[in-house]
């Protein structure tokens, strides 16, 4: 018989649990913004289990659970306003200025929000 680390790291484990848990670099960022405003004291895990399992619940949301961060992302934007950290419009348009600053960004530069064109405005 053979050390499953010698098969590499996921050796002997169930199929399926050496693939990555996030799909999206987005849904990572989201879950770790949830664990430091937590850990910042924002909100409880009760608030956050609350709004996560509201949003989830909601109609609409796919059987098969594709949609979880969308839900999530959802969940926090909710949490946020509702605490009047910050509010939906204010969310919005930092998402669109950092898309802006992407977008403006030399290919292998880093990505910098003063890089959004419309920042001078």
């Amino acid at each position: 018989m053979s050390r499953p680390e010698a098969n590499g790291p996921a050796a002997g484990l169930p199929a399926g649990l050496d693939a990555p848990v996030f799909d999206e670099p987005w849904q990572a960022e989201a879950f770790a913004m949830t664990v430091a405003l937590h850990d910042r004291g924002l909100f409880s895990w009760s608030e956050w289990a609350h709004a996560l399992s509201a949003e989830v619940k909601k109609p609409g949301a796919a059987a098969d659970g594709h949609d979880y961060y969308e839900h999530w992302l959802a969940a926090l934007e909710g949490l946020l306003a509702s605490k009047g950290l910050a509010a939906k419009p204010d969310v919005d348009a930092m998402a669109q200025a950092w898309e802006r600053a992407a977008h403006a960004t030399p290919h292998g530069k880093p990505i910098l929000l003063e890089n959004d064109p419309r920042a001078a405005d």
